[in-house]
């Protein structure tokens, strides 16, 4: 008896191991995925302040109508780490898909306008990431999304690099896979190339982003590689050493979307530096990205409806490209990291001054704790719930409540970066081990 249970286990173990995506890694500048590098075709996938990666049903539907238009992966900004992701994780694997999944939530996120980098985001940060480490179609984490969204905003950058040290830290304590961990910056002229530089210079790996991505709109219309100024953006990404690709993109001014962009960034002058694209967004909301709708105006409930032409052109345009790429094995890494840039007039940064890490003491201390298992937890409910927003700084201060951020410039759900929360809300909730208190609260 006991052999035949051997046995069966060992053939789930083994079909398991079959049907899995090849995990992605980075080497230099570009992905890959079973020696082969890989390029993004992706949808932005939220549109509500609920988890999308809760309702097994719900995603096996929207992964089988991605497929018709050749998505390999989705961008979802915010999860509820306590609830079960098993099925839509399953569903999207099998449909050949991966997540890229933003660390922070509606009210943890990075605030330029008040600048801090807590015990409270990083044990918030960590819960995501221990519930999403073990799937294989996890394409990587955003450690931010357009933290810094005024020409003003540099001095947040540092405390962007303490926390891509803080969750490296993390994982390597943790004895997780090297999953990517990357930023996702608003476009902003004013700031060109220095952030990207910035969050890439040093050479020290263990603070740096792994990858790059830039939410831009330039391309509207019948431009053209030159007049959208997507030219510009391939000299200031020319030669850099990590993957950088376009975290959000498709103009939807005029209407109907072209999506010309895709043939550029797919196309001869970009596809040796860039890595793909995540199409701006999945599901339709007031401000008329989607290219999907829902019955009854509901998102994400029932099957996907086509928002037309936008939907079929972007499968015509995605079927033809198909990039090829490099072997793993005949690419050599020849890029370097870029100096660190100084302090200046339209960049207030000192690229040499230490960055604001919390220290390996309290990443040792997190990695201890015993936290509650998502299969433990009820996941009736997609809801966000997040730690508290009130946690120690990187300097040891008295507690603080994180400060919300202001939404996303286009006025989405999905890419607001936070919300505010009442102090009424918050509940300190002991956890085993390390000696941490789980700041634990759910977000009005």
């Amino acid at each position: 008896m006991f052999g035949l249970l051997q046995a069966a286990s060992l053939f789930s173990t083994a079909l398991s191991i079959v049907t899995a995506l090849p995990t992605i890694s980075v080497k230099g500048a570009k992905f890959f995925a079973d020696g082969q590098q890989f390029f993004i075709k992706g949808v932005a996938y939220q549109g509500t302040p609920s988890d999308p990666l809760v309702d097994t049903t719900q995603c096996q539907l929207d992964a089988t109508s991605m497929q018709t238009i050749g998505t390999n992966s989705i961008r979802v900004y915010h999860v509820n780490p306590l609830v079960n992701h098993d099925g839509c994780m399953k569903a999207f694997s099998e449909a050949g898909i991966y997540v890229w999944l933003d660390l922070d939530t509606f009210n943890t996120t990075i605030v330029e306008t008040s600048l801090a980098w807590t015990q409270e985001q990083f044990f918030a940060f960590t819960d995501v990431m221990d519930a999403f480490q073990q799937y294989d179609n996890l394409g990587g984490f955003w450690i931010g999304n357009e933290v810094i969204n005024t020409a003003a905003g540099s001095p947040a950058a540092p405390y962007v690099k303490a926390a891509v040290a803080d969750m490296k830290s993390y994982m390597s304590t943790k004895k997780y896979r090297q999953i990517p961990i990357g930023y996702s910056a608003a476009d902003i002229a004013a700031l060109r190339p220095m952030l990207q530089n910035y969050l890439a210079c040093g050479g020290d790996l263990k603070q740096s982003i792994d990858f790059f991505g830039l939410n831009s709109y330039e391309w509207c219309g019948e431009s053209t590689f030159q007049t959208s100024g997507y030219a510009n953006l391939q000299n200031l990404a020319q030669g850099y050493p990590v993957p950088i690709f376009f975290s959000e993109t498709g103009c939807n001014v005029p209407t109907p979307r072209t999506f010309g962009d895709q043939a550029a960034i797919f196309g001869p002058d970009m596809i040796g530096t860039w890595s793909g694209s995540i199409i701006y967004e999945w599901v339709q909301e007031t401000n008329d990205y989607g290219i999907v709708t829902y019955p009854n105006g509901q998102i994400y409930s029932g099957a996907p409806v086509p928002v037309q032409p936008d939907f079929d052109t972007l499968a015509q345009v995605w079927k033809g490209i198909a990039p090829s790429g490099v072997a793993e094995s005949e690419y050599q890494v020849s890029l370097s990291a870029p100096s660190c840039p100084g302090a200046s007039a339209g960049w207030g940064v000192d690229g040499d001054v230490p960055v604001p890490t919390l220290g390996q003491g309290v990443v040792e201390a997190a990695a201890a704790s015993v936290k509650p298992s998502p299969s433990a937890v009820s996941t009736s409910s997609g809801s966000i719930s997040t730690s508290s927003s009130a946690s120690t700084t990187h300097t040891g201060s008295l507690l603080r409540t994180t400060p919300a951020a202001t939404a996303s410039q286009k006025s989405s759900s999905a890419a607001a970066t936070t919300t505010s929360k009442a102090a009424g809300s918050q509940v300190a909730v002991p956890v085993l081990g390390g000696g941490v208190l789980w700041l634990l609260g759910l977000m009005m």
